[in-house]
């Protein structure tokens, strides 16, 4: 899968302030997959990665909004290996959000935009053929955190070019974003360990909770189909209809949240009882 995304980098020409960044993520993260390298190693060269990026791409008129480019590239890069836990997911996720991103580019004309996001769509689709549950192949941490690099950075590069608002990627990969971001929250409130690894995702529950790995991917790729259609057609509407559209995606993911959450007490307050 890297080989064909930095393959197309190379055809391209793609500039370097985003390709050596990825470069350097990929990397680091080959190594910690052989390895398993200390968080301190791998945050420090992602933040590298981030800060070059950000520096180097794109207009940032303000130290507070050099900072939120940064730490936001860094959320989108990690949240993208947290939620690489369940066979298809991740893949279907970068099939399904980099064909929406490159629809809008292509709705915009950006060209090189559109070519690159089909490049990592494309190869997340032949991915998946041998990801999908049962899976027989995996990301690993160079894929999930390079792919979650590349959702940041390409997102943040169709800002910068016109193609789109901020709203516009986030709502394409809201439901990555949506599970992690609740479910670190929850953990910090808990004053948990959030750092470290668990099971407490809400697609982690409801495989736990009985759901099949395949039915669990099923389900989430339509949220990701909802997800990327509301937003693709948002695009070119009116601001009122934009703001309705993300309105809607809150309250839909919203509503799951609670209904797994409800789903996840009740399962516990049985065992209680049975206890």
């Amino acid at each position: 899968m890297m080989a064909g995304i930095f393959a197309t980098f190379a055809l391209l020409q793609y500039p370097l302030v985003i390709v050596l960044p990825a470069v350097l993520v990929v990397l680091v993260s080959h190594l910690d997959d052989v390895y398993k390298l200390p968080i301190s190693i791998r945050l420090g060269v992602q933040s590298i990665a981030a800060v070059g990026f950000a520096i180097g791409a794109l207009p940032a008129n303000s130290a507070l909004l050099l900072i939120l480019i940064i730490v936001g590239s860094l959320w989108v890069t990690n949240l993208y290996n947290f939620m690489d836990g369940s066979d298809g997911l991740a893949g279907g996720m970068t099939f399904l959000g980099f064909a929406f991103l490159g629809a809008g580019a292509w709705m915009s004309g950006d060209e090189v935009l559109l070519i690159e996001c089909a490049a990592i769509s494309s190869a997340a689709a032949a991915f998946l053929v041998f990801n999908f549950p049962p899976a027989r192949i995996f990301m690993g941490d160079a894929g999930s955190v390079t792919i979650g690099f590349l959702a940041a950075a390409l997102s943040l590069v169709g800002w910068r070019d016109g193609d789109w608002p901020l709203w516009f990627p986030a709502a394409v990969f809201a439901p990555f974003i949506a599970d992690s971001t609740l479910t670190l929250l929850k953990r910090m409130a808990a004053r948990e360990p959030f750092w470290k690894a668990h099971n407490k995702h809400y697609y982690q529950r409801l495989v736990r909770m009985g759901w099949s790995h395949r039915t669990t991917a099923i389900a989430e790729y339509a949220l990701m189909l909802a997800s990327g259609s509301t937003a693709l057609w948002a695009l070119r509407q009116p601001l009122y209809l934009q703001v309705a559209a993300v309105a809607g995606l809150i309250a839909l993911h919203a509503v799951l949240a609670l209904r797994v959450d409800s789903a996840w007490q009740r399962r516990k307050n049985k065992h209680i009882e049975s206890a």
